[in-house]
């Protein structure tokens, strides 16, 4: 009987606790990030040798607070190259949680492929007595190795989950459940190496994204500012005066803007910033109020702070124009 071949699946390393080291096993904090190789995870899990062909690359080897435009541009570029041939079937992404949403959204909408994506990462070290990881990179190539994962656009898996890169956020400090999409749901999960989806997003990424990074070096730069109480303009002048394209502000509420700040952000916006107005609940839409729309300020709609400007990022790779971009917020 012929034996039956197993999918392709490379995995793709860039750092973060999943490859962290503690100076023991129980330390789960303040261990050291990005530390293990590649060979070194998948070797802790030799298992996953029975759900595909599994080979890997190191892009980085950092903790995910330090992620760069420039790592995600060299992981958009690579993703694109390895799914563009026929002995790819899909890659997993281990990567550290704390930004694991933001370079997740980045791909959800860069990556030109509907073979399935899929971002995993640990909440406790590699040597930690109750490691995460492991299982986490066994369920991620399950995943990325079964055919009803294509089409969904980025996935973010852990801890059993399986999210939208768009609606998934870390949402704990330290727990291992830290990841969760809390209004729009999850799309499934994985139980015993196999997937069980119930959902799917409506909102466009990858094959259906009108964004190509192919030959982009450089992203345009994009701050968040954090609204509060008593709140001032000087770091949105900063912002400007350091060449900034575009500012992402996290109102209290639905976008609230204290009326310093608005000031500033309405001169910003005067020099050809482009303002989104996103919120600091991190839930609900943010909708648009008159008063901003004569000042030409964007609203994020249901996307966080981070994701916005992600979004942003990529909007101003094709366009300044305010109405264009907030099409765009409207579709991704």
């Amino acid at each position: 009987m012929k034996k039956e071949k197993l999918p392709r699946i490379t995995i793709l390393a860039v750092g973060g606790t999943i490859a962290g080291k503690g100076a023991n096993i129980t330390q789960t904090t303040q261990y050291e990030a990005g530390v293990l190789t590649i060979e070194s995870l998948i070797d802790a899990v030799p298992d996953v040798y029975s759900l595909a062909e599994v080979n890997g690359y190191q892009i980085a080897n950092i903790p995910s607070f330090a992620i760069t435009d420039e790592v995600w541009l060299q992981l958009a570029r690579k993703v694109n190259e390895l799914l563009l041939q026929p002995h790819c079937d899909g890659v997993v992404i281990t990567h550290g949680t704390d930004t694991l949403e933001e370079t997740a959204y980045f791909l959800h909408l860069t990556v030109k492929s509907d073979k399935p994506v899929v971002m995993v990462g640990a909440l406790r070290p590699a040597t930690s007595l109750s490691a995460d990881g492991p299982l986490n990179l066994y369920n991620g190539v399950a995943l990325a190795a079964s055919n009803i994962a294509r089409g969904h656009g980025v996935l973010i898996s852990l801890n059993g989950r399986i999210g939208s890169a768009r609606d998934t956020s870390k949402l704990h400090t330290t727990a291992t459940d830290a990841f969760a999409s809390p209004e729009a749901g999850l799309l499934g999960y994985m139980l015993d190496d196999k997937p069980h989806f119930y959902y799917k997003s409506l909102r466009r990424h990858t094959v259906d994204s009108e964004f190509d990074v192919t030959g982009v070096s450089q992203l345009p730069r994009v701050d968040i500012l954090y609204a509060h109480s008593q709140d001032t303009r000087d770091l949105i002048d900063a912002a400007v005066n350091a060449g900034t394209a575009g500012v992402v502000h996290a109102g209290t509420g639905n976008g609230g803007i204290f009326p310093l700040t608005r000031q500033g952000l309405q001169d910003a916006s005067k020099q050809g910033v482009v303002i989104v107005s996103t919120s600091r609940i991190g839930n609900g839409m943010v909708t648009t109020k008159p008063i901003d729309m004569k000042s030409h300020f964007l609203a994020s709609d249901n996307l966080n702070p981070q994701k916005a400007r992600v979004l942003l990022q990529l909007a101003l790779t094709k366009t300044n124009q305010t109405t264009e971009i907030q099409r765009m917020f409207q579709i991704y």
